[in-house]
């Protein structure tokens, strides 16, 4: 089993910058991928930004240019640092935990936590 902790998110003002923390623990050691998605009220969820083990990232255009995603493998925790915020950035943000090990395949999400932008 894996847990993951989520911080960081929040009521902000739309130019505004918040960054957000999942920690991971338990069975696995080290994660191929942790990722940030999101799902705004009405609509499906999404990818925001994922980094992989080996430094691969990949970005919804929304964000590009204004999200960065971090990741320390030694502490098996991803970040995502949000500048420029803009009220349709509101929504509930997930972490994603994924990959797979010599026996199975994992795919693990925090709790969500909440982002809103004020214009």
């Amino acid at each position: 089993q894996v847990q993951l902790v989520e911080s960081g998110g929040g009521l902000v003002q739309a130019g505004g910058s918040l960054r957000l923390s999942c920690a991971a623990s338990g069975s696995i050691r080290s994660f191929n991928a942790m990722g940030w998605y999101r799902q705004a009220p009405g609509k499906q969820r999404e990818l925001v930004a994922d980094k992989t083990k080996g430094g691969d990232t990949a970005y919804a255009d929304s964000v590009k240019g204004r999200f960065t995603i971090s990741r320390d493998n030694a502490k098996n925790t991803v970040y995502l640092q949000m500048n420029s915020l803009k009220p349709e950035d509101t929504a509930v943000y997930y972490c994603r935990v994924s990959g797979t090990t010599t026996t199975f395949t994992y795919n693990y999400w925090g709790q969500g936590t909440q982002v809103t932008v004020s214009s």
